[in-house]
């Protein structure tokens, strides 16, 4: 039976675990897995009584989601095939260490009003959180290329418009090489 282990922030416990256990029970029952969740230490176990370690690993992204800010109702994206969670430290990224520096280079990433946040959503297919000192990203890889890509940049100081003009860009010719890839017709039976 596998079992994995994720830490989550103790203030996220309470999101996890839901109004009287739902949350918990609604990611457990998805999955197909079992959580323990220490609300103390904000350590939870998943385990897989299936054997499946695939839902097992699905059960901890979904955890670890909600541990980095994503509501669950948006976390739950991550139950669909090829749909993946990438965490990115603030502080990695930028060498920012304080808290003043970490607050503007946040606020780059959100935005006035949450509006770049929202952009790079649009304008990727990602969805974004920002919480304490990460920036996580859920999506289909090609999506997850252009978010990573679009919140590295801000991170690293690039203008604004600069960011979203390439994303704007990078849809563009993701969305021409769809639709020119060749199709290939089943082999006959």
């Amino acid at each position: 039976m596998p079992v994995l282990y994720a830490r989550i922030p103790e203030d996220r416990v309470g999101v996890l675990i839901g109004v009287g256990g739902a949350t918990r029970r609604a990611i457990a029952r998805a999955t197909h897995t079992e959580l323990s969740i220490d609300a103390d230490e904000g350590e939870v176990r998943v385990s897989a009584p299936d054997a499946d370690p695939m839902a097992a690993l699905r059960a901890r992204d979904i955890v670890l989601a909600i541990g980095r800010g994503f509501s669950p109702a948006r976390a739950q994206r991550l139950l669909k095939d090829e749909t993946y969670l990438q965490v990115l430290d603030i502080k990695f990224t930028t060498g920012h260490r304080d808290k003043a520096g970490l607050r503007r280079i946040r606020a780059r990433v959100i935005g006035r009003a949450g509006r770049a946040r929202a952009r790079i959503e649009d304008l990727s297919g990602c969805s974004v959180s920002v919480y304490g000192a990460t920036v996580a990203l859920i999506g289909k890889e090609d999506q997850l290329d252009r978010g990573v890509r679009a919140v590295q940049l801000l991170l690293r100081g690039s203008e604004h418009s600069t960011v979203f003009h390439l994303l704007a860009s990078l849809r563009r010719s993701s969305a021409i090489d769809e639709a020119t890839t060749p199709f290939e017709p089943d082999e006959p039976e």
